[in-house]
């Protein structure tokens, strides 16, 4: 996590993170009923761009990183803006105990190409949502390696769509769907970001 915890002072200084951040906020609310009193978990948060855009959506959003850089800047941003329904947390669900706490919705950003054991991953997700609860899950669909040009190593090169989604309906999601959220302009070219939505029976 150096390389994340050196980047997280300037991560919202780009405004296509920021941008994509928004995108994905509005793609939420228009694919699923969110009511006021329901929780959520961003995993993988880094400094909590999304969840600023969903923050009026959700009773408490639970925001978590394994990157104390990106936690440490997440947190003063929180107690800057006055919010009282984020809080940040340390949490890794592919070696951590599993946590007690129950959500109505995980989502996560460009996330899941960094997981290496994407079915544990996975698999965690349902365990934390209540019974109706939604999983949102935006990344790269499959690319030949060239996404990365900053030395990050040890990442999926995307995923096959089919592929996930027997993935997902493996530990119990139904209801599944994909879109086509944005599209990430990088090294003249184009790196389709989809949008999973699965429903935990």
């Amino acid at each position: 996590m150096t390389n994340f915890d050196e980047r997280a002072k300037d991560w919202d200084s780009d405004p296509k993170k920021v941008e994509r951040a928004r995108v994905l906020a509005e793609a939420i609310r228009a694919a699923l009923p969110l009511k006021p009193k329901m929780s959520a978990l961003e995993y993988g948060c880094a400094t909590g761009l999304l969840s600023f855009f969903l923050r009026d959506d959700f009773a408490h959003i639970l925001l978590a990183d394994i990157s104390d850089g990106m936690l440490d800047v997440l947190a003063d941003k929180i107690v800057d803006a006055g919010i009282s329904n984020m809080t940040p947390t340390r949490m890794d669900l592919t070696s951590d105990p599993p946590t007690l706490s129950r959500f109505d919705m995980v989502y996560s950003l460009l996330v899941l190409h960094h997981i290496r054991n994407t079915d544990k991953i996975i698999e965690r997700f349902y365990k934390i949502l209540h019974p109706g609860g939604w999983l949102v899950i935006a990344d790269l669909d499959a690319e030949d390696g060239t996404f990365h040009t900053d030395g990050t190593t040890d990442v999926h090169l995307g995923f096959e769509r089919e592929s996930l989604q027997k993935q997902v309906e493996a530990v119990g999601f139904t209801n599944i769907r994909f879109s086509t959220v944005f599209v990430i302009h990088k090294n003249d070219r184009e790196y389709p970001v989809f949008m999973l939505v699965a429903q935990k029976n």
